[in-house]
């Protein structure tokens, strides 16, 4: 049987770096990971971070769960077929429900080849204490990806003051008792964390479909490179209902595209080192004014 773990969390809270950290910690140990992606929109930038050499399948522009079950199951049938691995890590898009989300795991076409090892939620410590100013249905779908975690990842503890570290975790103890909790910086943590996992019975789920929540997303082209300054302006310009920012920006003197991150109004940009789409994807609620610059 293959071991699988399914990474939860919403948008821009840390699952592809967490999926980077464990796909490299296993191959260290001589474990041959696998991984399956979901994406809410048509593109998924974040497969650029899977390393060559490791298996990949993807579900985009819909969720693994509810609608997309049946995709998700062609797509792990796939690669249990074509592919010789040790481990499945799946990473949902930060929109899904994580245990409507083991439907696709449990399938009876290949369940029983499957050990699932439980669900791995990165929670925002960040966004966790400005939660109340979230939607209603939004802030209903982050408190549920981490009420039935089997081990939270309080990440971005750096941007928080010891007094608000002690409070995250307080608060986010008394909403799932049974989870362990990690404190962390850049979604790090030793491998050793999750192989121990042991799932827990899960409690009644809170149904939050994709389609309820009124979650869009929104591809927008660059027809010419961009001053980084002035970009970051209209960053600053967005409203609070933008979640989730990626893609790949032109920049005025650069030979490449960066890749660019942005969650919750931090700006992340990496030098990329060959031509890409020039092109980001923005995830959020009521899109329909935003546009480039």
């Amino acid at each position: 049987m293959k071991d699988v773990y399914l990474f939860s969390g919403f948008l821009g809270s840390g699952k592809t770096t967490l999926l980077k950290n464990m796909i490299s910690q296993m191959k260290d140990k001589g474990l041959k990971p696998a991984v399956f992606m979901n994406e809410l929109g048509k593109m998924n930038m974040d497969s650029d971070s899977v390393e060559d050499g490791v298996p990949l399948k993807e579900i985009l522009d819909g969720c693994i769960c509810c609608t997309g079950s049946e995709k998700s199951e062609a797509q792990i049938q796939t690669l249990l077929a074509e592919e010789d691995f040790d481990v499945l890590l799946i990473e949902t898009t930060g929109a899904a429900h994580p245990v409507e989300a083991l439907d696709a795991i449990f399938s009876p076409l290949f369940a029983e080849k499957l050990n699932f090892k439980g669900i791995v939620t990165v929670a925002d410590s960040k966004r966790w204490m400005d939660r109340n100013n979230l939607s209603p249905q939004i802030r209903s779908l982050f408190l549920e990806q981490i009420r039935h975690a089997d081990l939270i990842l309080a990440n971005k503890m750096d941007l928080l003051s010891d007094s608000e570290q002690g409070t995250v975790i307080y608060e986010i103890q008394s909403l799932n008792p049974t989870a362990q909790i990690i404190q962390t910086v850049h979604a790090k943590i030793p491998f050793s964390a999750v192989d121990n996992l042991a799932t827990s019975p899960k409690k009644n789920i809170k149904q939050a479909p994709v389609s309820k929540l009124n979650l869009n997303a929104k591809v927008l082209q660059f027809d010419a490179p961009v001053q980084r300054e002035k970009f970051e302006e209209w960053l600053r310009t967005l409203p609070d209902s933008v979640y989730r920012i990626k893609g790949y920006v032109p920049l005025e003197g650069d030979k490449y595209p960066h890749a660019f991150q942005f969650a919750y109004g931090m700006a992340q940009w990496l030098p990329e080192y060959m031509k890409m789409q020039n092109q980001i994807v923005v995830i959020g609620e009521g899109l329909e004014g935003v546009e480039l610059p």
